[in-house]
């Protein structure tokens, strides 16, 4: 009887597990499905031609985040620097994750300024920023934004929430549906992130 109950109660807990799975793949698709109109792709594609005429000219993406945001943001530099789907010259992309920069500057100055410190060091007029931040207030982040605009950079970012402060400054905002929490906008964002690194490298048809 004991060994009865124990596997009815194994059994329970693994169905429940499908449902959780079942509900974050329809969460996905109903957000997914929400982001994908008119709007949302033509702010994609203005943030491609800022992006493509900027490496045209000689100058560089630096993109930024915290957190799972970060890694989305090396994740884009990566792709460009490395490779993304096929062979081709590399493009000039980084993040701003180096530990030591990270750690130094938020250890004299504050974490609040270890994205806009690394801009005022490498950034160039003509360079083109991408900011990620989910709720669109992340303070570093809009203090990359700032720099940025003051090294005559212009600024995409990719929010999510309501768009922060953030969305009031940038020259262009590409927004995730609303969500409750971060997970749902970055699955958006690494979507938008495929999608320029993808139209990069046909433009400059190089793929």
């Amino acid at each position: 009887m004991l060994v009865h109950l124990i596997i009815l109660t194994f059994i329970g807990v693994i169905m429940t597990s499908k449902e959780e799975i079942q509900k974050h793949f329809d969460e996905a698709t109903e957000v997914l499905r929400a982001f994908n109109n008119p709007e949302n792709i033509d702010a994609i594609h203005r943030a491609l031609v800022v992006m493509v005429q900027a490496l045209r000219n000689g100058n560089k993406i630096i993109s930024c985040g915290n957190g799972g945001s970060m890694s989305d943001a090396m994740h884009f530099a990566e792709e460009l620097s490395g490779r993304f789907r096929n062979e081709r010259k590399a493009l000039a992309a980084l993040s701003i994750s180096d530990p030591t920069h990270m750690s130094c500057v938020a250890n004299d100055y504050g974490y609040e300024y270890v994205f806009s410190r690394y801009i005022e060091a490498i950034g160039s007029q003509g360079d083109v920023l991408l900011g990620i931040s989910t709720s669109g207030n992340s303070i570093n982040v809009i203090n990359a934004v700032k720099a940025a605009h003051e090294k005559e950079m212009q600024a995409v970012v990719l929010t999510g929430k309501t768009g922060g402060e953030i969305s009031n400054i940038a020259d262009i905002e590409i927004r995730a549906p609303y969500s409750k929490f971060a997970d749902r906008a970055q699955e958006i964002h690494i979507k938008v992130i495929h999608a320029l690194i993808d139209g990069i490298e046909k433009e400059l048809k190089i793929s």
